[in-house]
């Protein structure tokens, strides 16, 4: 008699090749779980991790500024995968990026749209490959955005993170009203996963004071101690995404109970 195999669930991120997104692809790489990371540069340490494991890896070098060529080969990699091989399908919009931090009137327009390109647009082409492909798969499908407190509260010298973060929210409280009338609709959410310890935050601590107002605010967060580990945070936004309520508040924060 053949022996049953286990199906596994199948989740696909973007940036994943440090920080938060590392972390998580680190604690994602368990018995049951395929992975399927995208990002700019891919990480040999990463690979090592899930080699010693045995984890199921693939990871795309891609540059997510060119979504649309990215859209169209996830959309053709889903449709050649075999629905009935995996137990749930999940995405992970986690890749963002920080154009020069300065006033609006002083920014680069090359790093304006590149900012935008892989903090929302990207985003937006990749959940509706995403979506698209797998609409008749009838095992649980969930679309996370990791967003930012940012998406919802302003600030000086920050317009273009700010703006694509805020785009995601609301292109997420779109999408989840088109998915509960679906049949089999994915649960989505935009989630703000907490002030983290990453290069984000260096870049941020070592901005220029004159173009920087907030500058202050961001050292004493390091200096304080009020920054969660990218280990830590990765595990509290993937046991945010196991909740068995994913998806009831298309717009969440790592807080929420």
């Amino acid at each position: 008699m053949e022996a049953m195999t286990t199906k596994k669930h199948l989740t696909i991120m973007t940036g994943a090749s440090r920080g938060m997104g590392l972390a998580m692809a680190r604690q994602l790489l368990t018995e049951g779980h395929s992975l399927l990371c995208i990002s700019r540069q891919s990480s040999d340490a990463l690979a090592a991790h899930a080699l010693s494991l045995g984890g199921s890896l693939v990871q795309w070098q891609r540059d997510l500024s060119d979504s649309l060529a990215l859209g169209k080969e996830l959309k053709t990699w889903l449709l050649s995968v075999k629905e009935q091989n995996w137990a749930s399908v999940s995405l992970i919009n986690n890749a963002g990026t920080i154009a020069g931090i300065s006033p609006l009137q002083d920014a680069n327009g090359s790093d304006l749209c590149h900012a935008l390109r892989v903090g929302l647009e990207a985003p937006m082409v990749l959940s509706a490959a995403f979506l698209g492909a797998t609409k008749s798969w009838r095992m649980p499908r969930k679309l996370l955005n990791i967003s930012s407190g940012l998406g919802r509260r302003a600030m000086a010298s920050q317009a273009a993170y700010c703006a694509a973060k805020a785009g995601m929210d609301h292109f997420t409280r779109c999408v989840a009203l088109e998915e509960a009338s679906t049949p089999n609709g994915a649960k989505v959410c935009s989630l703000a996963p907490g002030v983290i310890d990453t290069d984000m935050q260096q870049h941020l601590r070592s901005a220029d004071p004159a173009a920087f107002a907030d500058i202050e605010a961001f050292k004493n967060l390091k200096s304080s101690g009020s920054l969660a580990s990218a280990e830590d945070a990765a595990a509290s936004v993937l046991s945010y995404l196991a909740r068995t309520d994913f998806g009831s508040n298309p717009v969440g924060d790592i807080r929420d109970k």
